[in-house]
């Protein structure tokens, strides 16, 4: 391995792992002290890259992650060994299953200490093996350089994932002689059988491009790969040069704009009807950088029957596993769709017609719009009302996350998204209370964009306390609490499926008083049970910008999300709004 030599100084192993993160272009660090990784603190005073300085480990992962899916670049967090390293988990898991590249820093106890129960010792490593990308345990200082060099490599090559580096006090330790030597950073890479590039295969595009000049029906099954690809553009190129309807998934929100005639919204189980049919009708299904989840699919055995499928994905072990397709292309959506086009476009390359198959979804466009009824004289506020009035009062391109629940798929039915890259949620794992710490570091990464959260009553009493970090550290996001009082999703599902048995799921719109607690933790914080206050706080909201604001909306509890497909049920029976009921 050839090897770039900084200087001859000598450093220790925490003076390395700071330098090999500037090496790395780090511009923040999410984090948060403790015994094993606090010889890496130290040399942090020294440093340009930003450290802000979460309230609990699990935010720093979901700021890491808000910050990596605003701007495509790693988000690194560093955390101390034992509680530390496990209140991470939640934030690698969510980060493995969306696709996120980060990197993760744990302290460990002392080299001689690991294995003997030692205080705050856990098998950080063995915890996080299914749940990372890679992970590295270091045993010699002198290994720091490479290894943080490569895991930034694996977190962002290929299918970018989070990468877990745990490093032992006793090779980051000052005072130890071992954890001294001869700076350098390697400028190759050297990591044999990982090879995450693909050569495009012209035989497969070509056989690609056969298939959409065939295909009447066609749509383009959008997914968050293309996101990450940063492929928007030539999405867009694509679908208008073919003429062809566009679905996006929840993690593909902005990947194709709302406001464009091809976009049909999101499928799956909380989608608009438009995008669930199509799919079903289709006689062809481009998936790009979609994994065919369940909550998409619904029962895979009635998914979109008629298709066939062309599947592109960066990782091979997607293709096939829940549906086989026709035709299979391992490969970067971006480069794959770039080589499609340029096929397409070199041969002058006719579609078939697709007037009957565009009248069709413009049927189906004008009898199940998304439609939810306003809130009559004295009622609490309707939730997609107060998420549509934020969305009208704020800039195209702001920035926002969402955590888990019914005003998540809300936020992704009723917020129109234009701009790539302002949609941030928990897609795989579900993460309740991933929106305000995802919302932090989004707004830390892009300080000029306007950064808004919609949460849940629910979430926002899992992680609120990173509105502490937000008001110290001068980030002013956005807080609209949709407070319904309830676990509003799991409310839902009892309503309808256990004969409204309410188990446990109750909260009350009062305790917190979510006013007083969001202004003790330094934000602005207002309350909002009528309609004609709406507007005029948001733009109260919008106009302060040197803290972070809350409001806390009262929402209607009975509001369920519509449409639905019931889990495991086919996506042919869509349940959609009652109002709608007796034209479906």
């Amino acid at each position: 391995m050839t090897t770039e030599k900084i200087s001859e100084k000598r450093i220790n192993g925490a003076q390395a792992v700071i330098k090999s993160l500037e090496m790395e272009g780090v511009e923040v660090i999410f984090g948060y002290p403790g015994g094993a990784i606090l010889p890496v603190y130290d040399p942090l005073i020294d440093t340009p890259i930003r450290h802000i300085l979460v309230r609990h480990e699990q935010g720093a992962g979901h700021m890491a992650e808000g910050y990596a899916h605003a701007t495509g670049k790693p988000g690194v967090c560093m955390v101390t060994s034992g509680p530390a390293a496990t209140n991470v988990v939640t934030a690698l898991a969510d980060a493995y299953l969306d696709s996120v590249p980060m990197v993760c820093i744990t302290g460990q106890v002392a080299l001689p200490n690991i294995g003997t129960d030692a205080f705050q010792e856990v098998d950080t490593t063995g915890i996080t093996r299914s749940i990372t990308k890679h992970n590295y345990l270091v045993t010699k200082a002198e290994d720091i350089p490479r290894i943080i060099h490569e895991a930034f490599h694996i977190a962002t090559t290929g299918r970018p994932g989070p990468v877990l580096v745990d490093i032992p006090k006793s090779i980051v330790a000052a005072n130890n002689p071992d954890a001294h030597f001869d700076w350098y950073y390697p400028d190759t890479i050297d990591l044999p059988g990982y090879n995450p590039e693909f050569e495009i295969n012209v035989e497969q595009i070509n056989q690609a491009v056969e298939m959409l000049l065939e295909a009447e029906r066609p749509v383009l099954y959008v997914g968050g790969g293309v996101l990450k690809a940063r492929a928007a553009e030539v999405l867009l190129e694509l679908a208008e040069l073919g003429d062809i309807p566009v679905v996006t998934t929840l993690m593909a929100r902005g990947a194709f704009p709302d406001s464009h005639e091809l976009c049909l919204g999101m499928p799956g189980m909380h989608g608009n009807y438009t995008a669930i049919t199509a799919i079903q009708k289709s006689d062809l299904l481009i998936a790009m950088g979609s994994r065919f989840d369940d909550r998409v699919t619904g029962k895979v055995d009635a998914f979109a029957p008629e298709a066939k499928v062309v599947h592109v994905d960066i990782d091979p072990a997607e293709h096939g596993k829940i549906r086989a397709p026709e035709l299979a292309i391992a490969g970067d959506c971006n480069d794959v769709m770039k080589a499609i086009v340029a096929k397409i476009v070199s041969d002058s390359a006719k579609f078939a017609d697709h007037t009957a198959w565009r009248d069709t979804i413009r049927g189906w466009q004008e009898r199940y719009p998304l439609v939810y009824e306003q809130s009559e004289e004295g009622e609490y506020l309707k939730p997609q009302f107060v998420i549509e009035q934020i969305a009208q009062s704020c800039p195209a391109d702001t920035i926002v996350t969402a955590g888990v629940g019914q005003h998540q798929m809300w936020a992704s039915q009723f917020w129109k998204f234009d701009h790539p890259y302002t949609w941030i949620n928990s897609g795989g794992l579900g993460t309740m209370g991933f929106s305000i710490p995802a919302a932090i570091g989004a707004k830390a990464a892009m300080p000029d964009r306007m950064v808004w959260a919609i949460d849940g009553d629910g979430c926002f009493q899992m992680t609120a306390q990173e509105l502490i970090t937000a008001a110290v550290d001068k980030i002013p996001v956005k807080v609209a609490l949709i407070n319904n009082a309830y676990l509003g999703m799991v409310r839902q599902w009892q309503e309808l499926f256990y004969d409204e048995r309410y188990s446990e799921v109750h909260f009350g719109y009062d305790v917190p008083d979510y006013v007083k607690w969001s202004e003790s933790m330094g934000c602005a914080a207002f309350k909002v049970d009528k309609i004609d206050d709406v507007r005029s706080t948001i733009d109260k909201a919008n106009a302060i910008n040197d803290r972070p604001v809350v409001i806390d909306f009262r929402c209607l509890s009975s509001e369920k999300v519509y449409p639905m497909v019931v889990a495991g049920g086919p996506n042919d029976d869509v349940i959609v709004h009652p109002s709608q009921a007796e034209e479906n």
